[in-house]
């Protein structure tokens, strides 16, 4: 297991349509294993496989409930609206309000091939949606506002004025 280098805005990789993940073998699960890795060494919650240069249909997402692999994922059904705060590893330092289903239903492979589905809502459905957005190209600067550093220290101490 490694920690990969996670290419960053501007790099070709993040403007291209991943491949479809036909072989499952020890390579594949050595990349899953260093996907892991290099997430959790960023203090991501989610990580595609375009993001550390490889143009496969992978991403791996851990938002503190346990890590999901997914392999060729598409989502399948989607429901109601949330906007929120989005940041993304590639695109360090910065941060957009987005809008997103608020439930979704995605269909995917482990990595042994084997199919399964998902159901998500809030902060997951917003963390497939997110990592998905990367296996067709898209960065999360298409989907919504960028925040200025000022709205952010501004929501920052909004939310402590809550708790």
């Amino acid at each position: 297991m490694a920690i990969r280098l996670i290419v960053k805005k501007g790099d070709e990789a993040l403007t291209k349509v991943c491949r479809t993940v036909d072989k499952f073998d020890d390579r594949l699960h050595m990349l899953l294993d260093d996907m892991a890795d290099t997430m959790y060494n960023a203090d991501g919650v989610g990580l595609a496989a375009p993001q550390i240069g490889i143009l496969k249909r992978i991403v791996v997402i851990d938002i503190g409930d346990g890590l999901v692999e997914m392999i060729n994922p598409k989502i399948v059904e989607s429901d109601g609206l949330q906007e929120e705060l989005e940041g993304c590893l590639s695109v360090p330092g910065v941060y957009v309000m987005t809008k997103r289903p608020f439930k979704v239903k995605a269909t995917a492979l482990d990595r042994n091939g084997n199919p399964f589905e998902i159901e998500a809502e809030d902060f997951m459905a917003r963390a497939i949606c997110h990592e998905l957005d990367h296996l067709d190209g898209h960065l999360m600067l298409e989907r919504g506002r960028v925040l200025s550093d000022e709205e952010i220290r501004e929501m920052m101490s909004d939310g402590e004025d809550d708790e």
